[in-house]
């Protein structure tokens, strides 16, 4: 004879799930937005304007654009050099204000100042001070202001090139959203416990060893996220490179220009992109989840 435990198993399992019926309408929502949202989507990048479908015609013409290859190379190269930066600078800003000290509260809440600016203000900001015509970082470097050496004769055109548009870009999107990364990482550190610094010291540990054998080892699912989510954040990034790089895309801004500046006679090649964008998104955090194990299991096994 079973025990009534073993005879209606379910019943624990159903009081176990009974918490979470709350978040039901909302998992709901989301599944059902994300579900027609990606078959319009799919619906539009394998399709015609004549009503061809399913045609890889879409996806041909994309391919064939140079406008796609030049944002496609953009893209990777902002994400590759833009999220190891992010994370570089929220853990610098992350140590520097990890020991208390006279008046950290308030050198805190200004590094987190950033995320309180609009994106659309902090990028409009730079396009003024980055003006080939009159901008402040002109005026400074020509020696127009008496703190600053004179360095150049004539204006420099920051957005005149692709390269150095997409920079300035970048300083945008790296300051505005360094915040969050110094505050995940702030975290990861905090958890820490602080015997470990007081026995790397014992053992006579430098300031530069215990950041490397003790600190960097246990923030690493702290940098995970900081890499993850400010990658994800970077492929997909708009308003920057909108406002500042103008004809020089990423392909957060080819989509807008498809559908918007041409008229919307290339709506089923902007879903194409779109798609392309979604899939970039997904192969990269993959391989990254996948690095990240490799790196856990080397960390594992040094110590």
């Amino acid at each position: 004879m079973k025990s009534g435990q073993e005879q209606f198993p379910s019943a624990a399992r159903l009081k176990s799930i009974l918490p979470l019926w709350p978040l039901l309408p909302a998992a709901f929502y989301l599944i059902t937005f994300l579900f027609v949202v990606l078959s319009y989507l799919l619906y539009l990048s394998f399709s015609t304007a004549s009503g061809a479908f399913p045609t890889l015609a879409t996806a041909g013409n994309v391919f064939a654009m140079n406008e796609f290859r030049q944002a496609f190379v953009s893209t990777l190269l902002f994400v590759i050099v833009g999220t190891p930066l992010e994370l570089v600078a929220g853990l610098a800003l992350a140590m520097l204000i990890y020991k208390p000290f006279f008046l950290r509260s308030i050198v805190r809440t200004l590094f987190i100042i950033p995320l309180a600016v609009p994106g659309l203000v902090t990028a409009t900001l730079l396009f003024i001070i980055f003006d080939s015509n009159g901008g402040f970082m002109n005026h400074i470097l020509m020696g127009k202001y008496w703190f600053f050496p004179h360095v150049i004769r004539h204006a420099v055109d920051w957005r005149g090139a692709q390269w150095s548009a997409l920079s300035v870009a970048m300083i945008g999107k790296i300051w505005r959203d360094v915040p969050i990364s110094m505050l995940i990482l702030l975290g990861g550190i905090n958890a820490i416990d602080p015997e470990l610094f007081d026995a790397a010291k014992t053992m006579g540990a430098g300031l530069r060893q215990r950041f490397r054998y003790v600190i960097l080892p246990l923030i690493i699912p702290a940098i995970s996220s900081v890499l993850l989510l400010r990658s994800i954040e970077m492929w997909k990034e708009f308003i920057f490179p909108y406002i500042l790089a103008g004809r020089y895309h990423l392909l957060g801004t080819l989509i807008e220009f498809l559908y918007m500046e041409w008229g919307g006679k290339y709506e089923h090649e902007a879903a194409f992109v779109a798609l392309v964008l979604v899939g970039c998104i997904v192969v990269s955090v993959a391989v990254f989840m996948f690095l990240v194990d490799i790196v856990r299991r080397m960390v594992s096994d040094v110590r």
